[in-house]
């Protein structure tokens, strides 16, 4: 190896990989493996230990002589560019290998290949497309303004082949093999070179000075958008797949005479929304600007797709006429809006109100959600009478939205006399206090709280025992639930104090949000649609783990019965799968290492399982070791399926649950909980004798307890992510209620692993 190139990749020790390790992973470079072809080499996938641990990849065998050096400069830069410039939207480098005269680079694996292959695709939504071009304009948007932390760099080859999918339709910009760097601090960035590009997608003013700038990927990325608001390729090939006439000078023209009907792809059942169109179609058409001085940035690129992407996705509500009829009631209660609103368009007013804006001199918090619902907080300025026993009640270092920051609460006794003014009629609300606090690193998106309240006038005292974190970064407990009759209601709530140790609270509001319901009807897919792919291919390994339970003479019989279930592994686990072929695996309270005081073991002929155990204590445990071919590779989710006694009094406090990692029982940083009974918030009723209220038919909530079709009980109380790295997996869980009572008369039928 030549001294200078081995110095220069002593850098990079850290990403190298055994040519050994690539040759096993690939099956020795095995046609099978293969997954992409072109001037460069070929593209193989396989599963590889690399130094971000181990997993499917993407291996680029070079089509490269390192003998005479040929091609190194495009080997080195991709190891150069893809080790400095990292961001989520640009494909990641894994690792290299130069070894026995092959050059070698590894990425991570975008599971779903190139754009160019859903172009005209009816699986790739509008909103999929949005969000796909959103996510390679951020990545571009990165290497041009990469915030001074690096120079930035010119991709100069954009196109729709080298804008890469993951399996949850990401994009991820890659090939880096014609990138040149430029001045992170100059402006414009002009740079002479040779690297022309993909036709089609060449900036037209490289032709005349054979210069290239950020403002030439702009050109190339209008190109790209275009693509996909056509549905097809910029170009069209003859009969022996030669160029045979390019596409953009027609798309640009059919932009000018206002005829996009004409061009725009139609295959697809729900249609790009008009508003959404005008804004991806004008920011396309600006990037393929003649003038680069007239081209937008990328950072104004993403700016107009975000607005795009979020109109498209607007509920119906606000294009209904309801809404047009009730934007005088808008315009007239955000007059007091701070900062005031600046929009020209009644869609940009919805976007505006469903991000949330202030109102009344910064004291209220106004917001809409995707059905034009109102949601209302009102401060903790506004609505908090300071305890006599907080010192220093104020706060304003916490970011909160409102002026007056958050109410400062050592104990968590204080009073609150909340007036709200905005509600939607006739909708269920729901009360809650949000605020910020210092949890250990222990806890999950929830933490055990247990905090004591009661409306003014009562004497019983509510506890609301979970907190859980929400998107906006602050925390959230859920007081009660009322069913609204005019805009305006008024609660005083007392706060009585935590019943267990719990950090200092930063108080921001009280908040009215409506119920999230779903809907009774849910629609029914035709299980045995594409019933041949989703048959798993080992399944005749799994019939043999069954007694006689399968027994069938075609193959569609057998996906008929894998579907509906059946005993393996002397009839104390249960295989299945679920609509989308995915496999589903129970086992028995048995099989499933159900550990810890138990009252006993007992026959009951409604199991599955011939068996259940009934608990005594507060504590039990699951420890199991299971076999990675019962299952599929994704995250599944754990559930405990099982009955209450008829005395469920002891049952209200939630379940901790805690990865035991090691076999003095230590935890891991990790906690969930879960209830065994629904909890039951306390509803507020506009009248003794009425009863408005309906909280029926909430969406699923991890950790809140479900009724199954056969009769028994299930909650998820775990999580866990299948991989191809082992045969087994580990599965030790223990389990203890928070109340004060025991879980005696608890009936475990076993435990259950679905896909998410």
């Amino acid at each position: 190896m030549d001294a200078k190139l081995q110095t220069f990749l002593q850098k990079f020790q850290h990403l190298k990989i055994n040519l050994e390790d690539i040759t096993s992973a690939t099956n020795n470079f095995n046609e099978k493996n293969r997954i992409g072809r072109g001037g460069f080499g070929n593209v193989y996938e396989g599963e590889l230990s690399h130094s971000g641990g181990r997993s499917m990849v993407a291996i680029k065998r070079l089509n490269l002589d390192p003998r005479n050096l040929q091609g190194t400069p495009e080997f080195l830069k991709e190891i150069m560019m893809l080790s400095r410039y990292k961001h989520e939207n640009l494909i990641s480098l894994l690792g290299f290998c130069y070894e026995r005269h092959e050059m070698i680079l590894v990425y991570e694996h975008a599971s779903r290949g190139s754009l160019e292959n859903y172009l005209n695709s009816p699986r790739l939504t509008w909103t999929h497309r949005l969000k796909i071009c959103l996510d390679a304009a951020k990545g571009l948007s990165y290497l041009h303004d990469p915030r001074g932390t690096h120079q930035r760099l010119i991709h100069c080859d954009v196109k729709s082949p080298n804008i890469l999918l993951d399996d949850q339709w990401n994009a991820k910009v890659s090939d880096f093999g014609l990138s040149i760097v430029g001045s992170a601090n100059e402006q414009n960035s002009v740079i002479i070179t040779l690297a022309a590009g993909t036709v089609g997608y060449i900036d037209p003013q490289y032709r005349m000075t054979h210069t290239l700038t950020k403002e030439s990927d702009v050109y190339s990325f209008g190109v790209v958008l275009f693509e996909v608001l056509c549905g097809r390729l910029c170009y069209t090939l003859d009969s022996n797949h030669h160029i045979e006439k390019i596409l953009v000078p027609t798309w640009i023209a059919s932009y000018q005479q206002k005829k996009l009907n004409e061009i725009i792809y139609n295959d697809l059942t729900i249609p790009l929304d008009k508003s959404a169109l005008e804004i991806f179609s004008d920011i396309a058409y600006r990037c393929l600007n003649e003038s680069r001085e007239d081209r937008p940035t990328m950072a104004e690129v993403v700016t107009e797709l975000e607005n795009a992407l979020e109109i498209h996705e607007l509920p119906k509500s606000q294009k209904s006429c309801e809404w047009k009829e009730t934007i005088s009631y808008y315009e007239e209660i955000i007059k007091t809006a701070e900062p005031p609103l600046n929009y020209r368009t009644t869609v940009k007013l919805w976007v505006l109100l469903s991000k949330g804006v202030l109102l009344n001199e910064g004291k209220t918090w106004f917001s809409l959600n995707d059905k034009g619902e109102h949601c209302e907080m009102i401060s903790c300025g506004a609505c908090i009478i300071p305890s006599v026993h907080e010192s220093y009640p104020w706060s304003s270092g916490y970011n909160s939205r409102f002026p007056v920051g958050t109410y400062h609460s050592v104990r968590g006794r204080f009073k609150t006399t909340v007036r709200s003014q905005f509600l939607s009629p006739h909708i269920t609300y729901t009360v809650n206090i949000v605020f910020k606090t210092m949890l250990p690193e222990k806890a999950s998106n929830c933490h055990l709280m247990s905090l004591k309240y009661r409306l003014q006038g009562e004497t019983k005292k509510s506890t609301s025992y979970l907190v859980c974190e929400r998107e906006d970064g602050w925390w959230m407990a859920e007081l009660y639930q009322f069913t609204s009759d005019r805009r305006s209601v008024d609660l005083e709530i007392l706060f009585d104090g935590f019943d267990r140790p719990f950090p200092v609270i930063e108080v921001e509001g009280i908040e009215f949000r409506p119920l999230e319901k779903v809907d009774e009807k849910q629609p029914i897919s035709d299980p045995y649609v594409y019933w041949e792919e989703k048959l798993p291919n080992d399944y005749e390994d799994i019939i043999k783990l069954s007694k006689n339970s399968v027994q069938s003479t075609t193959k569609k019989e057998v996906y008929s019965i894998f579907c509906r279930g059946f005993l393996i592994n002397d009839d104390q686990e249960w295989f299945s799968l679920d609509k989308n072929g995915k496999k589903c695996y129970m086992l028995s309270a048995t099989a499933a290492g159900i550990e810890g005081e138990i009252r006993r073991w007992r026959s009951l002929p409604k199991s599955r399982f011939g068996e259940v155990v009934e608990l005594k204590e507060r504590e039990f445990k699951i420890v199991r070791e299971i076999n990675y071919q019962l299952l599929s590779f994704q995250t599944y989710a754990t559930y405990l399926v099982y009955k209450l006694p008829r005395d469920q009094s002891g049952y209200e406090a939630p379940v901790e649950v805690i990865e035991v990692v090691d076999e003095e029982g230590s935890g891991s940083d990790h906690i969930e909980y879960f209830y065994l009974r629904s909890h039951q918030t306390p509803v507020i009723k506009p009248k003794a004798y009425q009863c408005t209220h309906n909280p029926l038919h909430r969406p699923k909530i991890k950790g809140i307890p479900e009724q199954r079709d056969d009769g028994w009980m299930e909650v998820q109380i775990w999580q866990l992510q299948t991989t191809a790295t082992s045969n087994m997996i580990h599965v030790s869980l223990k389990l203890t209620t928070c109340g004060a009572e025991t879980l005696e008369g608890l009936i475990i039928e076993g435990v259950e692993l679905r896909p998410v």
